[in-house]
């Protein structure tokens, strides 16, 4: 758990942006309304209404019977809102209730897909300068940052291995493996809460959890203090950026400020979107139809992040009680962070636990491998799905690959002696 001092990190920050380098896309092509319909507002051939009663995957017009009957449909139209449609309705909502929400409930509308913004959020105090994101590459990859100065940041989340690291988990400060798997931190400044359990709402609350923790860096804040102030360079470079000498708020600040420069570039699919529908193989086209329809990917991997930001229990394993240690509340047990799926291909393995090794694993781990039953009764916020092919499986992957943008480069700095 994050050791939060009495300091203002803790405090909801207000937000205010920082601008990225503008990138260039290409303009959109070809745009129209003839194109598949999607239902989330982006066809192959361009955008579509949230549902239209001509689509083909609609009750109605997939009926036989109506069809032959034309005009006579009328009169099979009150079966199906009468009784077909309700226990559809309840079927959807059980296999894709939202925590902490009756299952009675229908599912939230996802948001559509869409490129990253052009700004990352920056809370109140800690605007990202130049000054700022330099002293945080150092501490960054800094093994000092550890108590027994083994480990940085940076031995966990490796730019050369996706900002993660390639094991289901990593060793800690004792050489203990960790309960879980390591996050990437790509991206991780449009994040609305931090930690597979959402404990973090903050970067800068974040930074200084991985480094108390005793099983993994196992560092006192105040040694930590004595230790950077003692290293002129250091003394130098948190007076540049903060005005101070070294203390535990100005090194999460800095760690943060950082962290917040770490947005990979548009993927093949963000060209795709933007109109270059040459950017993904017929492979992936279909993997993106399924994706958002009937596989229902969408439903949690929605908008620029392809994540919802919510939690849920998904029954990949339930020792780990997630969500739940940080509410108590016996609903949010074994409830995870839904992760962004932006450079997906480059973080392996895969959930909390890292315990799918590949895409393909997770994909037919959604098809056929959601248990049907859970401890105490708790229902699960999915279904398998039983009713799609296998066949489907590689134009999925196919689909996630195409999520793939350039990493920011980051040069491993010299440190301050």
């Amino acid at each position: 758990m994050t050791r939060r001092s009495a300091s203002s990190i803790d405090a909801p920050p207000a937000l205010h942006p920082v601008t990225l380098p503008p990138v260039a896309l290409p303009s959109p092509k070809g745009a129209g309304t003839d194109g598949p319909r999607t239902g989330l507002g982006v066809g192959l051939r361009g955008p579509t209404r949230w549902h239209d009663c001509r689509a083909t995957d609609c009750p109605v017009r997939r009926s036989s019977t109506a069809r032959r009957l034309g005009h006579s449909w009328l009169l099979v139209l009150p079966l199906w809102c009468g009784v077909v449609l309700p226990v559809m309705g309840r079927q959807e909502s059980v296999a894709f209730a939202q925590p902490g929400a009756a299952s009675k409930e229908q599912p939230e509308k996802p948001t559509p897909l869409g490129p990253l913004p052009a700004t990352v959020p920056t809370p109140e105090g800690n605007d990202t300068t130049p000054t700022r994101v330099e002293l945080g590459r150092l501490l960054f990859f800094d093994k000092r940052l550890s108590g027994n100065n083994t480990q940085s940041c940076a031995t966990c989340h490796d730019p050369q291995q996706g900002w993660t690291e390639a094991v289901a988990k990593t060793k800690g400060s004792t050489g203990e493996k960790l309960p879980r798997n390591t996050p990437t931190v790509l991206n991780s400044g449009f994040l609305a809460s931090l930690f597979w359990d959402g404990r973090a709402q903050s970067l800068e609350e974040q930074a200084l959890g991985p480094l108390t923790a005793p099983d993994e860096m196992n560092q006192d804040l105040a040694e930590l203090e004595r230790e950077l102030a003692a290293i002129a360079g250091y003394r130098t470079r948190f007076q540049q950026a903060y005005g101070t000498a070294p203390t535990r708020e100005s090194i999460a600040r800095a760690l943060a400020a950082f962290q917040r420069t770490l947005v990979t570039g548009p993927a093949p699919f963000d060209r795709f979107l933007a109109g270059e529908t040459d950017a993904l193989s017929e492979g992936a086209r279909r993997g993106y139809e399924l994706f958002i329809g009937e596989a229902g990917c969408a439903r949690c991997h929605a908008g620029p992040l392809l994540s919802d930001g919510k939690f849920h229990r998904l029954g990949v394993s339930f020792r780990d009680v997630g969500r739940g240690r940080v509410t108590g509340r016996v609903e949010d047990r074994a409830r995870f962070r839904t992760p962004s799926l932006r450079n997906v291909a480059q973080t392996a393995p895969y959930m909390h636990n890292g315990s799918l090794k590949t895409l393909t694993d997770v994909v037919t781990f959604y098809y056929r491998g959601i248990p049907p039953v859970t401890p105490d009764n708790l229902p699960l916020d999915i279904r398998p799905r039983g009713s799609q092919s296998f066949s489907e499986v590689t134009d999925l992957v196919e689909f996630l690959e195409s999520l793939t943008g350039p990493p920011p480069e980051i040069a491993v700095p010299q440190l301050p002696e």
